[in-house]
């Protein structure tokens, strides 16, 4: 699986390479660290960067599926689901790291986990709902081995694929604005969302935000080293003191409170990991509670969604990292697309829902990381995490999101490299940038990008240039976002 001859070999030429770009030892030739122009202090900085950005998830994910009630009244449990969450997030993510050798964090895909809590269960039981996440995995898996996930990676032109690295950038900073309370919603229709509270920054963990945002600003300015860490770990340290002068609380509990996690010092620092969820599977139950076709078109919805969730987020961290060609293909991109498809299998085993590569990654690779070696550090981190789950709980959601929107800045200049000057590119790059964020889903943005890529350039005169998958995936597109309409004619 780690056979070079899937894809080119690239390097990212920077300023730190060795002049002659000889491999130190065993672990910088079989990582590359060199030849990508990195470091082990650099591959260490980016991956715990990439940990800390991440970490919210064993919090959050526990969060959305504990929410979900099965049509048999059952739920899951929120401490259980902190375990598997940790340690799938762990397993997989050192897994990628060896075998694509990618500095590609894997954590449990909000998109489907948020898909399976509030649709599917309302329809199946939690095990009969991660056996569809594993068939789903399985599927992927399937298309990657067999090179057709490969074939329409390629036939995907490369103005949209920049146009995905843009979106997912887009898609980051707004994830970030939200987490931090800087952007929020109004509650009527127009406009939907805006600035903090009623129009200005009212809360003080917003405040955390702002100067997290501007001190990690100025350093990445600065070209200091390790700036997003520095940034991140002063935001923290701010945080811990304006809750321990003003205890602010949660944001649930206290109008004005920090969101997902409150910044103090835990009474309880280590804790035992509960894995009683793993192997919590029944494979073929959701079929034979609601049949086969309503069973077959929520797998088509979570292959859909993670295929083209995981397909954009490669692509985007890739180009990001400077791993990536003139065509957007990077090194053993087959071996990371398997194992990605491994991780929705495993997500469902354990029954934290499919796993799936992490944007916030971004911060890592912004802060140097350009190799599986960095997934090394991140991996071992979130295993660590499953038995110090109140201290991961230190770092407010407010603080990480300053790192997310500063990753989204720099994955925005990738727009200087799109030609605009035909409209028939500009409008399926337009779309597609623009509806994620929008949609807060990258799926829905790939598909508005491909589809009206294949309409508009039909329509231009341009049919010929279309690769033939990519009429077919824009037509399984027009299927997944009249989804909602199908189900109901199946159900009549």
């Amino acid at each position: 699986m780690s056979n070079t001859s899937d894809a080119p070999t690239i390097g990212a030429a920077t300023s730190s390479r060795h002049d002659d770009g000889t491999p130190k030892n065993r672990l910088d030739r079989f990582f590359e660290i060199t030849k990508r122009g990195s470091s082990v202090a650099a591959e260490v900085r980016g991956g715990v960067v990439t940990f800390v950005t991440m970490a919210y998830i064993v919090i959050l994910n526990p969060i959305i599926l504990s929410s979900g009630v099965d049509v048999d009244g059952n739920s899951l449990d929120f401490a259980q689901l902190s375990a598997v969450t940790g340690l799938t997030a762990g397993v997989m993510t050192i897994l990628f790291g060896l075998v694509a050798r990618l500095p590609f964090g894997f954590a449990a895909g909000l998109g489907i986990n948020s898909f399976l809590a509030v649709s599917v269960v309302g329809e199946v039981t939690w095990p009969e709902a991660m056996g569809l996440v594993i068939i789903n995995g399985l599927i992927i898996v399937l298309l990657a081995a067999t090179g057709l996930r490969r074939m329409i990676f390629d036939a995907v032109p490369l103005q949209l694929k920049l146009a995905i690295t843009v979106g997912i950038g887009l898609f980051i900073a707004f994830i970030g604005f939200v987490n931090a309370g800087f952007v929020t919603a109004t509650g009527v229709g127009s406009p939907p969302v805006g600035l903090g509270v009623e129009g200005s920054i009212g809360t003080v963990p917003t405040l955390v935000f702002v100067f997290t945002l501007l001190l990690t600003g100025i350093l990445m300015a600065r070209r200091v080293r390790g700036g997003i860490l520095i940034g991140l770990v002063s935001g923290t340290v701010l945080a811990v003191i304006v809750e321990a002068v003003w205890n602010l609380g949660s944001a649930v509990d206290t109008p004005g409170g920090w969101g997902l996690s409150v910044p103090e010092l835990p009474a309880q620092w280590v804790s035992l990991p509960d894995l009683a969820l793993v192997g919590q599977v029944d494979l073929f139950g959701a079929f034979a509670r609601i049949g086969i076709l309503a069973a077959l078109m929520l797998v088509f919805t979570l292959v859909f969604t993670n295929f083209f969730d995981a397909m954009g987020t490669l692509t985007g961290l890739a180009k990001e990292a400077g791993l990536s060609d003139a065509q957007g293909n990077f090194p053993r991109l087959r071996s990371a697309l398997i194992v990605e498809g491994v991780g929705a299998v495993a997500g469902g085993y354990t029954s934290g829902s499919s796993n799936t590569v992490f944007i916030e990654s971004g911060a890592g690779i912004g802060e140097g990381a350009r190799t599986g070696l960095a997934n090394l550090v991140t991996g071992g981190l979130f295993l660590v995490a499953m038995f110090f789950t109140p201290l991961v709980s230190i770092v407010p959601t407010e603080v990480a999101a300053a790192a997310l929107v500063i990753v989204g800045a720099l994955m925005m200049s990738q727009i200087r490299a799109i030609d605009f000057s035909d409209f028939s590119v500009l409008l399926p790059v337009f779309l597609a940038v623009t509806v994620m964020p929008l949609t807060y889903s990258i799926a829905n943005g790939i598909g508005a990008g491909f589809v009206s890529w294949v309409i508009v350039r039909v329509f231009a005169g341009k049919a010929r240039e279309i690769s033939p998958l990519l009429w077919v995936v824009s037509a399984g597109f027009v299927v997944y976002f009249a989804r909602g309409p199908i189900e109901t004619l199946l159900g009549a």
